[in-house]
């Protein structure tokens, strides 16, 4: 061998010898979790995927979830789809989590067929109720207190869309329940024209009775309050909980831990609500949840569930 053929031999050694070690160095980074995620955190954790429905409640965890998630170094990927896909979609595991799923009532279907195949991780929320509202301005405190009271509100208590559940046990449950049918009329319309009605009535002072239901962001924009059912007319109270596929507390065990410990007030969430749907609206959520996150008081609420 020659002199040139043994220097280039040793070369090609060296150089074999440096790659194996910048190799190891990569794989050592990586066992000890130092990876270089951009900001000196963890590195990555893996990808969750939420399904979502259109539903205020929903939409304000979900987003509230996608950053406590993200900030924890985890990936996290948001499919916006109506209630039966969602559900399907869960137990096929095409989806990781659904954060809004009413029981035992609203959504008993669903559950009946699916929910063998899912995990339930935490009721977040026992208030799931319908409800007539009014300022808390006006005197009177139960459904009952309105027979009686029609002139107040010009003979009408302004309701939502037509189709709607609340709409129904309204018109067929409550109003004649309570002896309500001879004096009032249900208005009928959309969501966004009784919240319209809320604002002008309140901002005026002016009495107003409304079909309304919790959690909801008016309840922290306006000055409002519930009117008792003693006869229980609107039904009961429903919980929301966090669902998720099966293998998920497995598969992300960290995670599962964090939402079993998962738990909203009605005013932490009418507080996330108002800035999530009201004052920042759809393409800025994430800089709505920023802003809840700022208060202290609220950053010590998601503190708590990640102990």
């Amino acid at each position: 061998m020659t002199i040139a053929t043994k220097r280039s031999s040793r070369l090609w050694i060296s150089l074999a010898l440096v790659a194996m070690l910048l190799m190891a160095s990569v794989a050592l980074t990586g066992c000890n979790g130092e990876g270089d995620d951009g900001a000196g955190g963890d590195a990555e954790k893996g990808t969750i995927h939420i399904g979502w429905i259109p539903w205020d409640e929903d939409i304000a965890a979900t987003y509230l979830w996608k950053r406590i998630l993200e900030d924890e170094g985890y990936t996290v990927e948001l499919t916006q789809l109506d209630v039966a896909p969602v559900y399907s979609g869960l137990a096929a595991g095409d989806l990781d989590l659904f954060l809004d799923a009413w029981l035992p009532q609203t959504h008993s279907d669903y559950w009946a067929e699916y929910g063998g195949d899912l995990e339930d991780l935490a009721v977040w929320y026992d208030n799931g109720a319908l409800t007539l509202a009014v300022p808390t301005y006006v005197d009177l405190d139960s459904i009952g207190d309105l027979d009686g009271n029609a002139d107040m509100f010009d003979g009408q208590i302004i309701g939502i869309e037509p189709g709607a559940g609340l709409t129904r046990v309204t018109r067929e449950e409550a109003m004649p329940g309570y002896g309500l049918d001879d004096e009032y009329t249900l208005v009928e319309g959309s969501t966004t024209a009784m919240l319209a009605e809320l604002d002008r009535a309140t901002s005026n002072e002016e009495p107003i009775v409304v079909t309304l239901w919790h959690p909801h962001w008016a309840y922290s924009a306006y000055d409002i309050k519930d009117l008792e059912d003693p006869q229980g007319l609107m039904g009961e109270a429903e919980e929301m909980h966090a669902l998720a596929r099966n293998g998920f507390s497995t598969d992300f065990p960290e995670v599962a831990e964090w939402i079993s410990n998962f738990e909203m007030s009605d005013e932490a969430l009418a507080s996330l609500e108002q800035l999530v749907i009201n004052e920042y609206g759809s393409g800025q959520e994430e800089a709505a949840v920023e802003e809840w996150l700022s208060d202290p008081d609220n950053q010590a609420l998601v503190d708590s569930w990640l102990q």
